[in-house]
């Protein structure tokens, strides 16, 4: 019936992370860290997973996942991230690859450079917003192009 030789298997392999359901111990998409609203960090802040802001950073934030500056939450510096969900305060520009968000309660001084945003009703902005992105060689070639300077004399 009980295998005790099989069960002992089974505890080492389990306990051991990076053998874990076949995947090797690395941040994964749904871990999210937080910095306490008692927190108060000087300086820049870096990360591959999401991360949630109650407390205070002075400093730019470079997230690869979701950035949430929480109710509490003040950042006073630029942001890069894949989504900034804004429920305190935001002074400083930002560069979210995909969607900001600035709630009720939520105020972003500074410029936006996302594809998409929702600003609710309550919220506070102050800045300008650019919407999608644009090719740079694209855009710059036609304007810089020798061959425009020749046509054109």
């Amino acid at each position: 019936m009980w295998n005790r030789q099989a069960n002992t298997e089974l505890q080492s392999q389990s306990s051991n992370p990076e053998v874990d359901s076949g995947r090797l111990a690395v941040p994964s998409a749904l871990s999210l860290a937080r910095i306490g609203a008692s927190l108060k960090i000087e300086g820049s802040v870096t990360g591959e997973e999401d991360l949630q802001i109650d407390g205070k950073v002075e400093g730019p934030v470079t997230i690869r996942g979701r950035l949430t500056v929480g109710c509490s939450g003040q950042l006073s510096a630029g942001v890069t991230a894949r989504e900034l969900a804004v429920y305190g305060k935001v002074s400083g520009n930002v560069d979210a690859r995909d969607r900001v968000e600035i709630k009720r309660d939520g105020a972003v001084i500074g410029d936006i450079q996302t594809a998409r945003i929702s600003i609710e009703d309550g919220a506070i902005f102050k800045g300008r917003i650019e919407i999608g992105r644009s090719v740079p060689n694209q855009a710059t070639k036609p304007e810089s192009s020798p061959a425009l300077g020749v046509g054109a004399a």
